[in-house]
């Protein structure tokens, strides 16, 4: 037996801790907070959730899989039980089911927590998910607003709920083209921007941050969330 399966299997053993998408014991703690069967069930379950948009800020958007299940559980994992070894994996999965929204972009700008929230919850989960995802992160957008939280509403409310709540941030890297010349890799102008946030519902936080970029010059913004609640049309 290595170490690193001692480790594991004697902190599976003491601490019984709960594996984030289906509840039962990890028994390689070490190797993240998912278990491989939570990982592999979304893996296989995961089509990338493809739109076009035509009338809103967003012009397309993609999210891994639908807002339920084990995919519900990861992400509430991630933001309300401060479990950061999930976003490595779930950026991966981001990376590979977005890499038609990912190829040819040039920079990705999580969408921002107002930095009292941010405060409260000790991280922002969108810019640990946009650290793996391949690109520049740039973060283009802060919020001005403390707003109320968007699952509290509903869905006719949200979008007022957000207008004018955010605001464009220049970032100098964006205007340094002799970059290169100092040794670090140039950043192209932000012709086009992939948004990353943990989950799309309603679209109008993702919507209210594109027109903010749109009108400081962005030419086409994209959307990429891990999941994104889906309404089945009766």
């Amino acid at each position: 037996m290595t170490w690193r399966s001692l480790v594991n299997h004697t902190l599976s053993s003491l601490f019984e801790p709960p594996c984030a998408g289906c509840r039962r014991r990890l028994l390689r703690p070490l190797d993240g907070a998912v278990c491989d069967d939570c990982w592999t069930s979304l893996r296989l379950a995961s089509r990338p959730l493809d739109q076009r948009h035509a009338d809103h800020g967003v012009d397309w958007a993609c999210a891994v899989d639908r807002y339920e299940g084990r995919m519900k559980e990861i992400i509430h994992a991630l933001k309300y039980e401060r479990r950061r070894s999930i976003a490595p994996p779930l950026g991966e999965l981001m990376r590979i089911s977005g890499s038609r929204l990912l190829e040819d972009a040039d920079i990705v700008v999580p969408v921002p927590l107002h930095p009292r929230r941010e405060y409260q919850r000790g991280f922002n989960q969108a810019d640990d998910l946009a650290r793996h995802l391949g690109l520049p992160v740039v973060p283009l957008l802060k919020r001005v607003v403390f707003t109320r939280s968007q699952v509290e509403l509903p869905k006719e409310e949200r979008h007022a709920n957000v207008k004018n709540a955010f605001a464009f941030r220049p970032d100098p890297r964006l205007v340094l083209r002799s970059a290169s010349r100092e040794g670090g890799s140039p950043i192209p102008d932000p012709r086009i921007v992939v948004l990353v946030d943990d989950v799309a519902t309603t679209g109008a936080t993702l919507d209210a941050c594109a027109t903010v970029l749109k009108r400081s010059g962005v030419r086409e913004v994209r959307a990429l969330t891990a999941a994104r609640v889906v309404t089945e049309r009766r």
